[in-house]
C-alpha cells in the first residue's frame, strides 16, 4: 500500500461530524508533538500531518489516511 504524502502549502480536505473541512498543510509532523492540550503520537514510521482549518484557523493533526487533495 503506498502511504499518501503531502507537503506545506498543499490544500487538503478531510471529513468531520459537521461535514467537510478544507485547510492547508502546515508540516509534516514525525516525532511526539503537543498541540495545546492534545497530544500528537507521530514518529517517522507514523508521520502525521498539522493542517490549518481554513475556516476557522485551528491548527490540528491528521494522519495521512485522513486526508485527499482538494
Amino acid at each position: 500500500m503506498t502511504e499518501k504524502s503531502f507537503k506545506a502549502g498543499d490544500t487538503v480536505k478531510w471529513d468531520h461530524s459537521q461535514g467537510t473541512t478544507t485547510g492547508k498543510v502546515v508540516r509534516k509532523l514525525t516525532k511526539p508533538t503537543a498541540i495545546k492540550a492534545h497530544k500528537v503520537a507521530a514518529s517517522k514510521e507514523n508521520p502525521e500531518y498539522l493542517v490549518e482549518s481554513g475556516k476557522t484557523g485551528a491548527l490540528a493533526a491528521h494522519k495521512p489516511s485522513e486526508l485527499r487533495k482538494a
